[in-house]
């Protein structure tokens, strides 16, 4: 059974070939979709080739909604996009996926019911599907190459829909089991550096040491380590100072 997940249902019009709807359910279950619905595949259905491409997916086309026709597609919703990269000569709002998506979140949280739908891949909707929309979605492409597989429009929807309704971070770092180091651990090492940097005759001339004390435990506060950063650094420096004392 689909998701108790309230999402839109995307609606792939008379795909041609089942590779791209098996890779176009993947893709929506990349990012927690699995509403689809089909409307008059060119290969009929079910397509073997379609379970194949899915790859784990499969269950999207098993529940998937099949008509004949894309009002019968739409026909309980209450505000349908279409996505086409090209003019249409029609009066209709134009927006981007993500702002599509920010209307859909917004329309699905009021009780409303959503569809997006999806062109076949040789010339994508016709007037006729585009005139049952309410709002078109148009990714900015290169105009020069502005065809996008069924596929890869599928999962750029999804995307936003994904960032839309779900806290993204947009930044982080893999610890790798470490956790950073602390300020004194940092001090500790800045300490054992400039002890035997110290002993090495580095800080000359007298006149220039403490600024350039201060320079290189500047660079140390400026360097995100971790504990394990600060451990390596401590063990190199023991080995050269041993490997020195041997050699003399």
């Amino acid at each position: 059974m689909p998701s108790e997940t309230a999402q839109p249902a995307f609606v792939l019009v008379r795909p041609q070939m089942g590779e791209n709807i098996g890779a176009a359910a993947r893709a929506m279950l990349n990012f927690g979709l699995d509403r689809m619905r089909i409307v008059a595949p060119r290969d009929g259905w079910p397509n073997p080739k379609a379970v194949a491409m899915a790859s784990g997916a499969g269950r999207l086309l098993d529940e998937a909604l099949l008509v004949e026709r894309t009002i019968d597609a739409v026909a309980d919703c209450t505000y349908v996009f279409a996505t086409t990269a090209r003019q249409r000569g029609m009066t209709k709002p134009v927006v981007t996926p993500e702002r599509a998506m920010e209307m859909a979140r917004d329309r699905i949280a009021a009780g409303e019911k959503v569809a997006v739908l999806f062109g076949p891949e040789r010339a994508g909707l016709e007037n006729d599907d585009i005139a049952l929309a309410n709002a078109i979605i148009s990714v900015p492409v290169n105009p020069d190459f502005p065809s996008l597989n069924l596929a890869q429009c599928v999962l750029l929807t999804g995307y936003e829909w994904r960032r839309q309704t779900t806290e993204v971070v947009p930044e982080t770092v893999e610890m790798g089991g470490s956790d950073w180091a602390t300020a004194i651990e940092m001090e500790k090492l800045a300490s054992h550096y400039e002890d035997q940097l110290d002993a090495a005759g580095f800080f000359f001339p007298d006149a220039k040491a403490d600024g350039m004390k201060r320079n290189l435990r500047n660079m140390w506060s400026r360097m995100p380590m971790t504990r394990a950063d600060v451990q390596m650094l401590h063990g190199v420096l023991r080995q050269m100072v041993r490997w020195k004392e041997r050699r003399d």
